[in-house]
């Protein structure tokens, strides 16, 4: 495989072998592929919970749950004066 990487990319990499954390810009590359991986899924789970949020929203209005604007407000001041 061949990756094309900026100057600044490569002077990145470099920077983290010199400082020791990494014995190989190998090492770097994985770390930052496992990282990414692991940003992807905490984002796919957010997005999950958002659309279940959501959802949940919706089956609320649908069953009747809700309260007008003014009468939200009202609830938000009094918890902040609290």
């Amino acid at each position: 495989m061949h990756v094309s990487l900026t100057p600044a990319l490569e002077q990145m990499i470099q920077d983290k072998v010199d400082s020791g954390l990494y014995n190989s810009a190998s090492e770097v590359i994985r770390e930052a592929l496992r990282l990414l991986h692991e940003r992807d899924a905490y984002q796919q789970m957010r997005i999950a919970q958002l659309k279940k949020d959501i959802q949940e929203g919706l089956d609320d209005l649908e069953a009747g749950r809700v309260i007008d604007g003014e009468t939200a407000m009202k609830k938000l001041m009094q918890r902040y004066a609290e």
